[in-house]
Parts: structure tokens; sequence; C-alpha cells
């Protein structure tokens, strides 16, 4: 394994840098490229099928081009669609982003979870073998929240976000039977950490979220323990179509230490 083998971290848009965040502080020294599929966004409005082919078509080439030491599919979206099918054709190792259920049911005091996804996560049996597995025993009330995608991607860009659209979210989820009683929210999009302290905002003091980013990071250390990491080049964000806000994005990409910016 070559030291500055890079770790290839895939989102259909800027939510996995909440992701990369955690990697960052884990694993200081690992070589990144992010790729972001932002001529595919959004995900949550896809087919299965559709979301599946784009995903492991760009896997694939990306793969072939970059050949990093490991894939961290940084999207709920595409894990739970496509996370199979990538594993049979990639013969790397493939991290997956999930729902993060399972934390969410040892936190609730309540036993009433809230769960915010894309329309696509949402719908998911995996979703449903998640809530069977690890909360049989608790209330799972599930909202898909779009404007949340777009909401997290005009924030990185220093764009203003309407308040009504996190005010709508927690509506989502409170209007339902028995949502007066949600204390835990799963973040099942790696976009919507991105928005957490407006969604704080919206839901009250007495709610708190999960995601599954810190549980990622961990994983992929674990995967490259012992591994040597040797940084040859700035690490790299990478896009899927040429557009004239990625320019707006550089800051953010900065601070994440994505140096350069190049289309796929």
């Amino acid at each position: 394994m070559d030291a500055d083998a890079p770790l290839l971290m895939f989102d259909s848009g800027v939510g996995g840098l909440s992701v990369l965040a955690e990697v960052r502080q884990l694993l200081p020294d690992a070589p990144v490229i992010y790729a972001a599929d932002n001529a595919g966004l959004p995900y949550g409005t896809k087919t299965e099928a559709e979301i599946a082919a784009r995903v492991a078509g760009l896997l694939g080439r990306m793969t072939e081009r970059f050949r990093p030491r490991l894939v961290c599919i940084a999207c709920n979206t595409a894990s739970t669609i496509a996370l199979g099918m990538v594993r049979d054709v990639l013969e790397i190792p493939i991290v997956g982003t999930v729902p993060a259920i399972k934390p969410a049911a040892a936190m609730t005091r309540t036993g009433t979870i809230g769960l915010l996804g894309t329309a696509a996560t949402i719908r998911q049996g995996y979703v449903d073998r998640l809530e069977a597995e690890f909360a049989a025993d608790k209330r799972l009330l599930r909202a898909a929240a779009p404007e949340l995608v777009e909401a997290a991607e005009r924030k990185l860009r220093g764009k203003p976000v309407d308040p009504a659209i996190y005010e709508r979210a927690a509506a989502a989820l409170r209007q339902q039977p028995g949502g007066d009683r949600i204390d835990t929210v799963v973040l099942a999009c790696t976009h919507f950490p991105l928005v957490e302290d407006e969604l704080a905002r919206a839901f009250g003091p007495d709610v708190r979220f999960v995601h599954g980013a810190p549980g990622i990071a961990r994983r992929i250390a674990a995967l490259t323990a012992g591994q040597s990491f040797a940084r040859s080049k700035p690490d790299l964000a990478l896009f899927t179509r040429n557009e004239a806000q990625l320019a707006e994005l550089a800051p953010a990409l900065q601070r994440h230490g994505l140096l350069e910016i190049e289309v796929f």
C-alpha cells in the first residue's frame, strides 16, 4: 500500500463533509479525495435503480483512476441502496453510512425517536431492518426533509437560508401521532448535521440529535490501523459537474482541508 494512497469519500454533494470532519479528528495525516456527485444531486428524488447504477459506475471509474486504499460512501441514501452492489464490484474496503437508529434507541428516554432523511432513504427496507433489530420496543417516526439538503448546500456557500425550512422539518415529525414525545432525532442524511444548530432551535432544548459520522470515522480508523500515511499533494475536492457555484464552496472546502478543486 502506497503511503499516499487516499481515502476516497463520496457523497451526492457537500453533506459528506460532516463525516470528513470526524475522520480528520482521528486520521489527520490521511490523504483524502472528497468526491461530490453534484451532477446527480439530489439523490433523494431518484429511483433506487438510478442511484445504484450511478453510484456503482462513478465509484468504479474513480477507484480505477485514483487507486484509493478505502472508499467511504458518506451518503445515507446511496449506502442504503447501493452499498451491496459497490462491495460486489470493488475489491477494496467499502464503508457505508446508515441511519444511527441503534444509538438513538439507547439515548431516548421517552421511547419515541424521530428520523429525518431523504424520501429515498426513509422508505428503504434497510431502515426497516435497523428498526426491527435495534428499536423494536421503541416508536420510530420518519419524515422526509428534502429542503434540508438544499439548506445545507446554501449554508456552506454562505447564502441565506429561510428559517421556515427548519420549522417545517420539525413539524413534519412533531405533527405525526405521538410526535410530541420525540426526544431524540436521527439525522439520516449527511447533509443534516451541517444544519444541526438550526434544527436544534426549531425542535427546542429537550431534543437531542444523533448521526453516524463519529462511528464511520472509527470504522475507517480501524480498517486502516497500522497503515502509513503521507500526503504528497494537497487534498482534493472532486465534482462531477463544473458550475459557477463551485467557487462559492472554496472557503468551506478549505476549512475541511480540501485545497484543490477538480471536475471529474
